[in-house]
């Protein structure tokens, strides 16, 4: 098997910047939820605000963790987690479907850069003999 040089230009820094920035979205439409269980949900209890609070906190958390090598895992748990949260208003678990639909196009997209370094396809990319 061939092996070839770095590219050039880190790829990673770029997707990197793209999870940061897609958590920070999310982030602010999990924020908007809080009137709508408020108004059109059941009320704003404790437990349904403590839910929206410790959310919207894990994100930010995980705004700052997208350099790790389990950052997309933790991502997609979040997920997991939002869309759970419909059982507080319908609304939150269609911001997790439609924010899980992304994750998981990122996933792709992470998939396929691996895919294309391995095969030395990204530009600066020399073969070592």
């Amino acid at each position: 098997m061939t092996r070839y040089t770095p590219p050039t230009n880190d790829p990673w820094k770029g997707l990197r910047g793209v999870m940061a920035g897609t958590m920070v979205l999310e982030v602010i439409v999990i924020i908007l939820a809080f009137p709508i269980v408020w108004r059109l949900g059941g009320g704003l209890t404790w437990v349904s605000g403590g839910y929206l609070v410790l959310l919207v906190l894990a994100m930010i958390a995980a705004c700052g963790m997208q350099g790790r090598p389990y950052a997309l895992k933790l991502d997609l748990a979040l997920q997991v987690v939002v869309i759970a949260g419909g059982v507080f208003h319908w609304s939150i678990a269609a911001v997790g479907v439609i924010f899980g639909s992304v994750w998981l196009y990122i996933r792709y997209i992470k998939m396929d850069v691996e895919k294309r370094v391995e095969q030395g396809m990204l530009p600066g990319q020399e073969p070592i003999d």
